[in-house]
């Protein structure tokens, strides 16, 4: 399945059914008495979240939904059939942009949510309607009202409790297959990872808690360099930031500044997003020439964050490092709470 994030749809609500004139034969009754019936209302268009969707991949080749029309009214006061209701679903997590103003619309992340992103058109009145003592036999009726055409753009941000970051070959897509049932590719090269992972990690109280490998960061993805930048907007929902650093790089203090310059420059609160920093690969490590704890020190004194030695492949480390994930988690709100 092919994971898109974004699209931009035209969105049509159906027209009003035009009313009608007609008149009835009646004794006694001017011209017979009108009897044209009301138009019917326009469809509208309605985005419903379906909890199973995970990628924007209908859009991707489809990009203008209409809605039914009303029909026309009747004689004998019938009012014309409403157009149907065009019900569109959504992945959790879909935000909905006016394409043309950038406003939100709405923000659809708890299943079965609804939304009215184009409203029908009313139906046009008959001439019975406007039946009055000055008016016996009115000849005129009015049409049906246009619905609302709308561009919308559409952008999916992952729902999930833990967005674990870091440059690309930090080794996130190891850990999120070693904790979780998630299998993503996993190769000795840069930018393997081309689309987020998901992967549910079990709790000791045997809840689930999503987990996001958010494809690798690098310096100015803020800005639009590598792939970072199309993928950031999928940890603004996430509670807690687990950022990884490849404890055999060259530069471990340089590799954790490159991410925190990133989310700083990206803003939208990520700075201030509770932070684990995991140093990982610490099997691969030359303990006679590199001071591991040291490193962690300094980590920890420039983040003020707690700092973990992992080996995502060999599992080393990785069960305290979840310990203090569940404690952070058990002391802040549920995602949902967050974004409403």
């Amino acid at each position: 399945m092919q994971f898109i994030d974004q699209a931009e749809i035209e969105v049509a609500a159906g027209k009003g059914g035009d009313g009608i004139v007609a008149f009835r034969r009646e004794k006694y009754v001017p011209a017979g008495g009108p009897s044209g019936g009301n138009g019917g209302r326009g469809g509208s268009v309605i985005f419903v979240v379906d909890a199973n969707l995970q990628t924007l991949l209908d859009f991707r080749y489809n990009h203008r939904f209409q809605a039914e029309n009303g029909t026309r009214g009747g004689p004998n006061n019938c009012t014309g059939a409403n157009g149907k209701d065009l019900i569109i679903e959504v992945p959790c997590g879909t935000a909905v942009y006016n394409a043309e103003t950038g406003e939100l619309l709405a923000d659809l992340i708890e299943p079965q949510q609804t939304l009215v992103v184009a409203q029908g058109g009313k139906g046009g009145l008959g001439n019975q309607h406007f039946l009055s003592n000055r008016n016996r036999a009115p000849e005129y009726a009015l049409p049906g009202l246009p619905g609302e055409i709308k561009q919308l753009r559409l952008e999916l941000k992952l729902l999930a409790e833990v967005g674990i970051i870091g440059l690309p070959n930090a080794g996130k897509s190891t850990l999120i297959s070693s904790l979780s049932a998630a299998r993503p590719k996993i190769a000795d090269y840069p930018f393997t990872t081309l689309i987020p992972n998901l992967g549910v990690v079990r709790k000791p109280t045997g809840d689930g808690t999503v987990f996001a490998d958010i494809p690798g960061l690098i310096e100015g993805a803020a800005q639009g360099a590598g792939l970072g930048h199309d993928f950031l907007r999928h940890i603004e929902r996430t509670r807690v930031l687990l950022h990884l650093i490849d404890a055999t790089s060259d530069d471990v203090i340089g590799d954790y500044n490159t991410i925190q310059q990133e989310l700083k420059a990206y803003g939208r609160g990520l700075t201030e997003r509770s932070q684990i920093l995991a140093l990982n690969k610490i099997d691969a490590v030359d303990r006679e020439t590199v001071d591991l704890e040291a490193l962690a020190t300094q980590l920890n004194h420039l983040s003020y964050a707690p700092v973990f030695l992992i080996s995502a492949v060999t599992r080393i480390g990785l069960e305290p490092m979840l310990q203090q994930i569940w404690e952070i988690l058990d002391q802040i709100k549920p995602t949902q709470e967050l974004f409403r």
